[in-house]
């Protein structure tokens, strides 16, 4: 334990954001730096509980009180160890992940947690800064040849975990560049894209091999894939969205939140000068309250709507933990992300009834209407109509599962009752040699999970082609999170 008082003797302390009105001029993350003697200080507040509940809130199992106490000790370089030993890219789950751990810390059930992921974040920002991430070479090759198909964080955790036991890895990603929706789908505000690319590079220099522009199941078959490759990883993510069959769908101006933000980061790449669907002087409303309805306001703000709403059907959730969401479970209360603070109006027990077209065939508005819970769903109360000016419209409703494409088709895996990739407890699925990993087997979730998939689909694989057990298995497939 770091300092016995401190949880003591110092409050909570997180991060400041960037004035609003400096960071909608430009695409960087909100954050200001954090100074250190005030993390050290922060990092001093765990407590070193005897059951580490955070461990339970993490599905990697992070080795949370040991590198507390590291970087309250100063230890920065053993601290970057420990952050490695269970998490191949503690940048990204330090940026984007909402950090169930704080929600599972002890410290929490009668005050502020342990800012834990911002010393996450300080740990790894430092370890690239000193040079203390270098490519982990194979000690010994074992022959064998491992395709991963989808390159978001479960195929890059599972491909760089096979690399570095010795495996010929290829990751293929049908997309222009490698990343999947850390590339594509995360907005430059919330994740750097340069934080990715130092970690592409390392995992180049280790022997990872990366195609980019390869559609699988298309460009390069499925008796293709089999014949070239001893084992193969699918990890394509639950990229099928869910859609709003109201009245006038059809009508231009309406988008998929996927059709839209890849522009955004399309444009910071410096493939494009601007974006073909854009939000510039426009009324946009967002349908879809969580994250990717939350990248899409921020994305909004940045291109200069004139106005954004966010609906959602859902009642406005509780400031507080009601008796339904007891610690340490993931509270779902209401939260103010930095997109939210930047502007926008947000409108809860909500449901689109209609889009509103103008003589020319273009969006106009939407209608909606106000609702409440039923026994069959969400009901309208009637008096409540009402019409909203949308030049854009952008559906961020989730997804529903992994695409039923040429690749899923052709390899004959079969799918669980939600529609995803069944796969037992090795992640092998129905079909020997395939296995899969994140969102394609798991469903729509958080990209802790999706890496801790990933390392787990690795041993897997490992195991499947050599026998061994050498590397770390995180989460069993049929576990199902507090989260």
């Amino acid at each position: 334990m770091g300092d016995p008082k401190g949880f003591l003797t110092t409050k909570r302390e997180g991060p400041t954001r960037r004035p609003v009105d400096l960071r909608l001029s430009d695409w960087r993350e909100v954050y200001e730096d954090f100074e250190r003697g005030t993390l050290e200080k922060q990092a001093g507040r765990c407590m070193n509980c005897g059951i580490p509940f955070c461990h339970q809130g993490c599905p990697l199992g992070n080795l949370i009180p040991e590198w507390n106490d590291l970087v309250y000790r100063q230890d920065w370089r053993e601290a970057t160890e420990r952050l490695h030993a269970t998490n191949n890219f503690p940048e990204f789950t330090g940026t984007l992940c909402p950090a169930p751990c704080e929600a599972a810390c002890v410290l929490a059930i009668n005050d502020d947690a342990v800012t834990i992921k911002q010393v996450e974040i300080e740990i790894v920002d430092r370890a690239w800064d000193e040079g203390w991430v270098p490519p982990q070479m194979p000690v010994t090759k074992t022959g064998k040849k491992v395709a991963v198909v989808g390159s978001g964080p479960a195929g890059l955790a599972a491909a760089q975990q096979l690399t570095r036991v010795g495996h010929d890895v290829v990751v293929f990603e049908r997309a222009d560049r490698i990343g999947g929706l850390l590339r594509y789908g995360i907005p430059e505000f919330k994740m750097e894209k340069s934080r990715l690319d130092r970690r592409l590079a390392q995992m180049q220099a280790e022997g990872t091999l990366f195609r980019a522009s390869v559609d699988v199941g298309t460009d390069v078959t499925v008796e293709q894939l089999r014949a070239d490759f001893d084992a193969v990883v699918l990890a394509g993510g639950a990229t099928a969205w869910r859609d709003l069959p109201a009245a006038g769908r059809e009508t231009e101006g309406v988008y998929q939140a996927m059709e839209f933000l890849p522009w955004a980061n399309h444009v910071q790449q410096g493939d494009l000068d601007a974006p073909p669907i854009s939000a510039e002087g426009k009324d946009v409303v967002i349908i879809g309250g969580g994250d990717t309805g939350a990248d899409c306001l921020g994305t909004s703000h940045r291109q200069g709507a004139r106005s954004v709403t966010q609906l959602e059907i859902m009642p406005t959730p509780p400031e507080k933990r009601t008796e339904g969401m007891p610690w340490p479970t993931y509270p779902m209360v209401y939260r103010v992300s930095s997109a939210h603070e930047e502007g926008g109006e947000r409108l809860y027990s909500v449901n689109t009834t209609e889009f509103v077209a103008d003589e020319e065939g273009k969006l106009a508005g939407i209608r909606i209407v106000e609702v409440v819970r039923g026994e069959q769903g969400f009901d309208p109360v009637p008096g409540t109509e009402k019409e909203l000016p949308a030049q854009l419209v952008l559906l961020a409703m989730g997804f529903v599962g992994p695409e039923k494409g040429k690749l899923l088709t052709d390899l004959g895996v079969e799918l669980d009752e939600r529609g995803n990739v069944a796969r037992g407890r090795d992640y092998m699925t129905s079909v020997d040699g395939v296995f899969s990993a994140g969102d394609m087997g798991r469903g729509q979730s958080l990209i802790v999970w999706a890496i801790a998939e990933g390392r787990s689909a690795a041993a897997g694989v490992d195991a499947y082609l050599t026998g061994r057990t050498v590397l770390p298995r995180p989460i069993d497939p049929w576990d199902r999170p507090l989260t």
